[in-house]
């Protein structure tokens, strides 16, 4: 039942607003980005949209945990996705290599952020739609925080090189649309949110987890970039595991 003006104000457990505001701190960590982008620091662009990454990652399980899940919430959480994985790497590819080609680079900026928009809007309605399918054990199409790692390869690569190679600004823009394309394909791509390990295997993979984050402090263009060709391959293996399967 709706509240009246009379009703007194309800309480609720400060607690319960952390998922917000770690939402919200992803927001400050993705606008940042451009920040540092525009000064020319593009390694620290990238490491703070690998932050709002991360942070993506935790403010639905500490809503879940929290138990204060809301609709507000989820709208907040969509909303810094967009502007934390549509239109900050965009922006910051744009600033750091399609400069030279303005206007092909604008229209690669255009694209990849509609993309990006698209398929924060495909996955809220498949969410929210009863019948729709959720998307539980692989994502229907590249999620929007992994696109935008993706898209940020390129960067990887230059960087990971020490600058000993340029990328064609024409390659970095056909890059950019086609991580856009993949976002709003049909795709299937690998989700992590129901990968089970042994508990006999449990003790390797906390290792193996120590050993990325250590390679990420000491190498993390080399680490990156390593990661998006690793989670490209797991997409191609899904996709030909697919084609595989006898149509039912």
């Amino acid at each position: 039942m709706p509240r009246t003006p009379t009703d007194p104000p309800r309480e609720l457990l400060l607690l319960k607003l952390l998922p917000n505001l770690v939402s919200i701190l992803a927001l400050c960590s993705g606008l940042t980005a451009i920040r540092f982008a525009i000064a020319g620091n593009f390694g620290l662009a990238i490491l703070l949209i690998g932050t709002a990454a991360a942070l993506d990652g935790l403010d639905g399980r500490l809503a879940r945990m929290l138990r204060s899940e809301s609709a507000i919430g989820a709208e907040l959480d969509s909303l810094c996705d967009f502007v934390n994985f549509g239109v900050t790497p965009a922006l910051v590819l744009y600033l750091w290599g399609l400069r030279a080609e303005t206007s092909l680079g604008w229209i690669a900026v255009l694209v990849y952020a509609v993309c990006c928009m698209l398929r924060l809007a495909r996955f809220n309605v498949g969410s929210r739609v009863e019948g729709e399918p959720a998307e539980k054990t692989v994502f229907i199409g590249v999620p929007s925080p992994a696109g935008a790692m993706l898209a940020l390869v390129p960067m990887y690569l230059v960087l990971a090189l020490d600058h000993a190679v340029v990328l064609p600004p024409q390659l970095v823009a056909l890059w950019m649309v086609a991580i856009g394309a993949l976002m709003i394909s049909r795709v299937r791509t690998p989700s992590l949110k129901r990968i089970k390990v042994s508990t006999d295997h449990a003790r390797y993979v906390l290792v193996g987890l120590v050993v990325v984050v250590a390679a990420l402090l000491t190498y993390p263009w080399v680490t990156l970039l390593t990661l998006s060709l690793a989670y490209l391959g797991a997409i191609l293996w899904l996709f030909l595991r697919n084609l595989q399967r006898p149509a039912a």
